[in-house]
């Protein structure tokens, strides 16, 4: 990391202000070939302070900017950095960056700067992975719970646990130096109680991967029901919007129709089918089939009935497609007089009365689509984590060695398997953190970023 780097930070496109930031031992030295201001040289400028002036190239002004310094090693990769702030606009801000590289900067890849802030210690691995849930984060709890993350509420459990686990390698390796020294039976047992505790302190972590999945990547819930049954006023309702296109004639929405919504700060998916019906129109044949592979995709269903009609067993058909699914039948049109009644084999156990037109039972549908989800709070509380797939699969290794070394000590194993068997389950929690990590660990997770971040 000899070299400097620089990049736009801000998302490419009009806007007020774009920022451009060079990171690097030639940082300052860059930044005195280019900006000029009347208070001096940026090399010259004090720590964290912000300067106006102007970029210029062969004498002309490209842009009249704000320069920030920032001295290592209190900066976000901290190595000396200069954020330069500009207006926004494509070629503006491609053209100072331009200029950057012209002196001797080297474009950042994907992640650089973060990784750079890894690589120097300033943040683990958990950290690093946090800025990205907070860039994409969809819902106000996936923001919160990324912060958390960020500030180091992860690595400290994890940290408290690798050490637990560290001093108890060393305690059995140091047995290795004298083996006719045998571990006493009492301290064996204190050994063992001291494992399972750690196990049950990594199996609460574990706990959380599912909440982490749904917060990062969303829930994709469905929307289906015959032809005007009210599936695309349901859409609307819900969105507080109109995005389908509703008209009393069956057969309106002939594709699906798909929107994103935040419901108790769960990301939805939503997406409106075409009524499923036999047809033999091409539109709304094509439209059906894509209905079709909407369910199979989909993690919750929302069953639409017309609960102004009789029961049609069209409905069992329907429920066939998502028999091992998680269903909420939603019972529309409260507003008319009822006629529906479910013969005793439909089983309605999850279902809410509503009329999509009026907004009746809306807010209700909600709270029963955020309980089937999950249950209990996430985000709210400032011990809230909620870990990813990395963190799951090494928390799971860490959990199946510590269980084996368990078994090895009540079976009398020798001290030397029994700690080779918890280095490799200390190595696994190491690597969540970076600690054990191996390079193409650390190329994957940071080539998910983008180039400026």
């Amino acid at each position: 990391m000899n070299d400097t780097i620089a990049a736009i930070s801000t998302p490419i496109g009009l806007g007020g202000i774009a920022i451009i930031r060079i990171s690097g031992p030639q940082a300052f030295e860059i930044a005195d070939q280019i900006f000029f201001s009347v208070h001096g040289k940026p090399s010259q400028f004090t720590s964290h302070t912000i300067h106006y002036g102007r970029i210029i190239e062969n004498g002309t002004t490209i842009d009249e900017v704000m320069l920030t310094i920032l001295r290592a090693p209190r900066t976000y990769t901290a190595e000396d950095t200069v954020e330069i702030n500009c207006h926004g606009g494509m070629i503006t801000a491609k053209s100072i960056l331009n200029l950057c590289l012209k002196h001797g900067a080297r474009l950042a890849e994907p992640g650089e700067f973060t990784k750079r802030a890894f690589l120097n210690g300033r943040i683990d691995l958990t950290q690093a992975e946090a800025v990205m849930d907070l860039i994409q984060a969809r819902t106000e709890r996936a923001q919160i719970v990324a912060a958390h993350a960020l500030e180091g509420r992860l690595l400290i459990r994890i940290e408290e646990t690798y050490n637990r686990l560290s001093k108890i390698v060393a305690h059995l390796e140091a047995h290795l130096d004298f083996p006719e020294e045998d571990i006493p039976p009492a301290a064996r047992d204190q050994l063992v109680f001291n494992l399972q505790d750690i196990i049950e302190s990594l199996q609460d972590l574990l706990t959380t991967a599912d909440k982490g999945q749904i917060l990062r990547e969303g829930v994709q819930v469905v929307i289906i029901g015959r032809p005007n049954v009210g599936k695309s006023s349901l859409m609307n309702a819900l969105l507080g919007k109109d995005r389908s296109i509703v008209t009393p004639l069956p057969g309106t929405t002939r594709d699906t129709v798909e929107a994103t919504l935040d419901i108790n700060g769960i990301p939805i998916q939503l997406i409106d089918t075409a009524g499923f019906r036999k047809t033999t129109g091409l539109a709304e044949s094509f439209g059906i089939e894509r209905s079709h592979k909407a369910v199979s995709i989909s993690q919750l269903v929302l069953h639409v009935l017309d609960i102004s009609k009789p029961y049609n067993d069209a409905e069992l058909e329907l429920r066939n497609l998502y028999l091992k699914k998680p269903v909420i039948y939603v019972f529309n049109k409260v507003d008319k007089k009822q006629k529906f009644v479910p013969p005793t084999y439909f089983d309605i156990t999850e279902s809410v009365k509503i009329s999509a037109i009026n907004g009746t039972g809306i807010n209700e549908l909600k709270e029963k689509i955020s309980k089937l989800i999950w249950h209990g709070k996430v985000g709210e509380h400032e011990s809230d984590i909620a870990i990813n797939s990395r963190h799951s699969i090494c928390l799971s290794s860490t959990i199946n060695n510590i269980s084996q070394g368990i078994n090895m000590l009540n079976s009398g194993e020798s001290n030397e398997l029994i700690s080779h068997c918890l280095r490799i389950g200390l190595n696994s929690l190491g690597e969540i953190t970076g600690k054990n990590a191996t390079e193409d660990i650390i190329t994957q997770i940071f080539s998910r970023f983008c180039i400026g971040k």
